[in-house]
């Protein structure tokens, strides 16, 4: 089976540094998706929190050697699918980020962790729910 994504847009950003995850940047940029989809943000507003998917365009290909990696700070290996590297069978990733403002297609947005032209495969809306949590 072969599956075949087109991005929606590219993402933006002057930082000349971006942090490994979304949890720890406060780095802003804009989300520019293709004009065909601005229907589609409608309901996209400022202060909101939105889930982005997108590719790693930049990592290098994915080989057997990569199932376990050692993060930065970490001092043994993990399972690549218990970590946040962008060396995946997959090269797919998921960022939760702050919406800034809507201006028709371009989302200006915080808390990015994607560098300047990475491609947007999806957006979703970030929803959490205690009730749709498991019971412990």
């Amino acid at each position: 089976m072969e599956i075949i994504f087109k991005p929606i847009g590219t993402a933006h950003t002057d930082a000349e540094s971006i942090p490994r995850h979304w949890t720890v940047s406060n780095v802003e940029g804009t989300l520019v998706i293709d004009t065909e989809y601005t229907e589609a943000l409608s309901d996209i507003k400022a202060g909101q929190q939105i889930a982005v998917l997108f590719h790693f365009h930049e990592s290098s290909p994915f080989s057997p050697e990569l199932l376990k990696q050692t993060p930065p700070r970490r001092d043994r290996p993990f399972g690549v699918f218990s970590i946040c590297s962008p060396k995946r069978p997959n090269p797919i990733g998921l960022s939760i980020l702050e919406v800034l403002d809507r201006n028709d297609n371009v989302l200006q947005v915080r808390c990015m962790d994607m560098i300047d032209g990475t491609p947007i495969l999806d957006i979703k809306p970030f929803i959490v729910s205690r009730e749709t949590l498991p019971s412990r």
